[in-house]
């Protein structure tokens, strides 16, 4: 769903309505639902991806700033490290990477039999990858204390503005605006259009 086609229209009149009529504790609900549903509607597939990458993070989250010893704070931090930039590496880079070693094989007169995948790319794994980074880096330094609802900090993740797009947005910015009530002044307005 593009930002400019109509179908995007619809669906964000459908959502800003939705979250004018309801109380911030729906808002939220209803803003991941949204988000989930405007991200699948790119690929279905590419949920599973970012569910993993959500779950796995907000899990870590919350061992690093539960633990006291450092190098096991260090350690989950490695781990969110490792499969984030592990996923994003596999999807994004995978073949090019197998390509450019067939190639310099065969500059010396060897063949190599590594497959290439059909993978897809999955729309704005750089994005969230970074921004669900930004998280736990951020808990790790103590520059922002675990989220405990775990739903505030799947918004925080996928929320569809920002999601296929960007701007990357660090948790100590976007997370504390999740977690707390909005309202919309005509100035806000204003200043959007």
């Amino acid at each position: 769903m593009l930002f400019n086609s109509v179908e995007f229209i619809l669906f964000f009149i459908i959502v800003y309505t939705l979250y004018l009529v309801l109380n911030h504790k729906w808002q939220n609900l209803m803003l991941l639902v949204a988000s989930y549903i405007f991200y699948g509607s790119w690929d279905w597939r590419f949920l599973s991806l970012i569910l993993i990458s959500t779950i796995m993070d907000y899990y870590l989250g919350l061992k690093i700033f539960h633990s006291t010893e450092q190098k096991k704070r260090k350690q989950y931090l490695c781990v969110s490290l490792f499969c984030n930039l592990g996923f994003l590496g596999f999807f994004k880079y995978y073949n090019f990477f197998i390509d450019n070693a067939k190639q310099l094989f065969s500059l010396f007169g060897m063949s190599a039999n590594i497959p290439s995948l059909e993978i897809i790319l999955p729309v704005g794994i750089s994005f969230y990858t970074f921004q669900s980074l930004s998280y736990t880096i951020d808990i790790y330094y103590k520059h922002l204390n675990a989220e405990k609802n775990f739903l505030n900090f799947a918004l925080f993740v996928s929320f569809f503005p920002q999601l296929v797009a960007g701007p990357i947005e660090r948790a100590t910015h976007l997370l504390p605006q999740v977690t707390k009530p909005r309202t919309i002044t005509k100035n806000d307005i204003k200043e959007g259009l």
